[in-house]
């Protein structure tokens, strides 16, 4: 395939190997590849949130996790051949970042690769879906959050009233809510924008509907699990109980991208939170190969 605009290619530790899975991530060519990589290294979002710096790093922290992590021969069924689509170079401003991901996920979109993001402010899972949703009409959406993120002002938790408002997102469906950091005012925007917030504890079972998108932000995880995230969460999921619905949005194949957002390694503790990121993309893409 043809560069990816707007992109320089991933940082990965000099030496990998061969037993790991990421000695198999494929650089030079998306061709005969299934799913595409995508870092979104930019934290601005996450400033104008007056949230802690340090999610621009994420990409670069996953990528060294999972160069330690995961067998290349899996006990399981065999992995699906990934592509690194690289960075998306940020612009200088929030909005030319945001164009910048949308270009760039188009082009993997026009290849045939099933785009995984990496980030990264949450905001730009905006303009990463954006680029989906021109290519399904109707197009719902399944997050997993602390928070609902649908501030009407620019930064990190915009990007869901973004995704309704301008890009004809019909649904949304959320898990890992958390009351007390939410105010009044979204919560009213998002149930009367036809959002439904999911009880913990329930079945792992996507929703009907055609068509999905399905983003994790790291912050739904208990801050035991997850230090390294721009928002703590004192009271979240543990990552057991969030492989089992990431696997299932892997294997449902009306899941149409996926991405893990708000790695932040400036926090992270013992590259914590940086490999439960790369045990949450294997896990998706456990399920991935079952579709």
């Amino acid at each position: 395939m043809k560069m990816v605009p707007h992109t320089r290619p991933g940082r990965w530790p000099s030496s990998i190997s061969a037993a790991r899975f990421a000695a198999t991530v494929r650089r030079d060519s998306g061709r005969g590849c299934a799913v595409a990589l995508l870092g979104l290294p930019d934290d601005t979002g996450v400033r104008l949130n007056h949230g802690r710096p340090g999610a621009a790093g994420g990409p670069a922290a996953f990528r060294a996790a999972l160069a330690c992590y995961g067998a290349a021969d899996s006990a399981g069924n065999p992995w699906p051949a990934v592509f690194d689509a690289g960075d998306v170079i940020p612009g200088r401003t929030l909005d030319a970042t945001l164009a910048r991901v949308t270009e760039a996920t188009l082009a993997l979109l026009d290849a045939g690769l099933f785009p995984v993001a990496i980030g990264g402010g949450h905001d730009l899972t905006f303009p990463f879906v954006r680029a989906v949703a021109t290519r399904r009409p109707g197009l719902a959406g399944i997050y997993f959050d602390a928070h609902l993120d649908v501030r009407e002002t620019a930064g990190s938790g915009m990007p869901f009233r973004r995704l309704v408002e301008d890009c004809g997102v019909s649904a949304l469906h959320l898990h890992g809510f958390r009351p007390m950091v939410n105010s009044r005012e979204h919560y009213a925007w998002f149930r009367s924008h036809g959002g439904t917030i999911h009880p913990a504890g329930g079945r792992v079972a996507l929703p009907r509907g055609r068509g999905f998108f399905a983003s994790f932000d790291l912050d739904v995880l208990d801050a035991a699990h997850a230090p390294g995230v721009s928002a703590l969460n004192p009271a979240g999921w543990s990552v057991r109980e969030a492989e089992l619905w990431v696997r299932a949005c892997g294997a449902d194949p009306r899941v149409h991208c996926f991405d893990l957002m708000e790695l932040n390694p400036r926090h992270d503790v013992d590259g914590r939170t940086a490999r439960v990121a790369a045990h949450l993309f294997l896990s998706f893409l456990s399920g991935f190969v079952e579709r």
